[in-house]
Parts: structure tokens; C-alpha cells; sequence
């Protein structure tokens, strides 16, 4: 049975690419438009279910397609920047504070309709930050399409103290509970 991973972003890809598994990506141009603000676990959970069940729809094939959404949880919930200023603004939040980095996880088997999904949970310590050291980030750019407007693969790791979970969680996609799923739910043996 091939995988799918529904998503359009690099990181995910890279790090799926890690686990040595083959793959398809098909990108699920869902709308991450989020209405309740309430529960940040259930939302990843909601938006991942959404790009891997739009995915699905487009395969005929017999297929596992994994959806993932990440948000970065501070004083409130944090998505990707609309724009450089609301960068800096996520950044100044996030600032000398503890947040969680939520990764949302699911995973559909298109020909025995069986669906899991996990929201992997990691605590990020940043030092506080001064507005050359966020304006200096934004100029690389690295800010674009992340979600809490950070990379901690890149520059953003020099503001990073300590996390605390999984790191590939962080960079946007839980190897290691991907990989237990995978074996445990849907009988896949990566070794």
C-alpha cells in the first residue's frame, strides 16, 4: 500500500524522507481558517484530519495518507504570520517565556476506513529577545510559512534555552510517535 503525506510543506517531507519510507506527497489545500480558539489540541487534531480526509478524496488507489498540522501555543495560539509585522509581534510574544509547539498527526487507511490521530506536545524555553535580535531574524526570512513565525532548525535556534519533547515535533512533524503509529495501527515495520 503506498503513503501519502498530504502536505506541501519541505520539513515534513525531509523528515519523513528520515524514516526511509517512500512516498507521495499530494498537497490538500484545505482551509486552516480555525473557528474556535478554545482547546490548541483539538484544533491540530481537527486540521490535520482536514488535509489528510481532502487528500483522500483525491486517491482511487489503496493508500495511508498522513495529514500534520503544527500551531505554537504562548498567551495565545499561533499559526503561520500573516505578514512581517505580525511576525515580530509573535516573536515579542514569545520572548523570554516557556510555549508549547502542538503538532496535530493523522493518519487514514483509505481501504479499511480506519483513522488515528495523535497531537504531539513540546515545551520550547526562549530567552528574551531584543527587538535588533527580532528584527535581524526577520530579514532572513525564515520567519515565512512557520508556524509561532520561527525555524528552530535554523537561526531561531540561537534563541532557544531548552525544550523539553521531541525536536522533529518543533521543525513540524513527531518522527518517532509517527513511526510508533505507523507500526502499531497500521502493521508498518520501518526496520
Amino acid at each position: 500500500m503506498k503513503i501519502v503525506l498530504a502536505s506541501a510543506s519541505p520539513r515534513r517531507k525531509q523528515l519523513l524522507e528520515t524514516m526511509g519510507i517512500s512516498f507521495d506527497v499530494i498537497v490538500s489545500d484545505v482551509d486552516e481558517t480555525i473557528k474556535d480558539h478554545s482547546d490548541p489540541e483539538s484544533i491540530v487534531k481537527e486540521l490535520a484530519h482536514r488535509k489528510a480526509f481532502a487528500v483522500m478524496d483525491k486517491i482511487k488507489a489503496p493508500a495511508i495518507i498522513i495529514g500534520a498540522d503544527t500551531i505554537v501555543v504562548g498567551d495565545n495560539i499561533l499559526g503561520k504570520p500573516r505578514d512581517d509585522e505580525d511576525a515580530k509581534s509573535m516573536l515579542k510574544s514569545l520572548s523570554g517565556k516557556t510555549h508549547r509547539v502542538m503538532t496535530g498527526v493523522s493518519i487514514i487507511d483509505n481501504v479499511n476506513d480506519y483513522r488515528v490521530t495523535h497531537c504531539e506536545i513540546t515545551k520550547v524555553f526562549f530567552k528574551e529577545l531584543s527587538m535588533n535580535e527580532i528584527d535581524g531574524y526577520i530579514k532572513t526570512r525564515e520567519h515565512i510559512d512557520k508556524a509561532g513565525a520561527y525555524a528552530i532548525q535554523g537561526k531561531a535556534a540561537l534563541f532557544v534555552k531548552k525544550i523539553e519533547g521531541d525536536y522533529n515535533n518543533v521543525v513540524g512533524l513527531p518522527i518517532y510517535i509517527l513511526g510508533e503509529l505507523l507500526h502499531k495501527h497500521f502493521n508498518l515495520h520501518l526496520f
